[in-house]
């Protein structure tokens, strides 16, 4: 199978969301479907039968975790450097109105653009890996054709 990229902050969140589903949510859950089954009838028990949701939904979400921390490569964006690649902070402007924009790239399962943390399989980060600092991109969007311009790349 294919590594799944992630910084080393994106792997500590993903071992403490584990960890939390672990240790607290998954005793918690047992617990709330043990005294569900205490108040008798089954069939029309919806604590139960959301209890029962619940704890598939938390043992899913930690078999995903476990096969993603498996695979996880992580790579320190710091020692990097050069064009843009996985791990870069990029600061760009858009070209239409002039709006500047901050993102890092990063791996799915850390990506949030309301932190600014682009997925590198987005089409933004798609076209931004290879470029340089003055360069101009256009990028196909849901939303329409967009184009920036690199104003700076970090890594940090």
């Amino acid at each position: 199978m294919d590594k799944i990229l992630m910084t080393r902050a994106g792997y500590s969140a993903l071992e403490a969301e584990l960890k939390q589903l672990k240790s607290v949510e998954r005793p918690a859950i047992i617990q709330a479907i043990a005294e569900a089954r205490e108040l008798g009838d089954l069939k029309e028990n919806a604590e139960y039968h959301s209890a029962r949701e619940k704890q598939g939904f938390i043992e899913g979400r930690i078999k995903d975790l476990e096969g993603a921390l498996g695979l996880a490569e992580v790579i320190d964006p710091k020692t990097l450097s050069g064009a843009i690649k996985f791990g870069a902070t990029v600061t760009v402007v858009d070209e239409d109105t002039d709006e500047e924009k901050t993102w890092q790239i990063v791996g799915e399962y850390e990506a949030s653009v309301e932190k600014g943390l682009l997925n590198i399989k987005s089409p933004i980060a798609r076209a931004l890996i290879g470029k340089e600092e003055g360069d101009s991109v256009e990028v196909r969007t849901p939303g329409g054709a967009k184009s920036y311009e690199i104003l700076s790349i970090a890594y940090k």
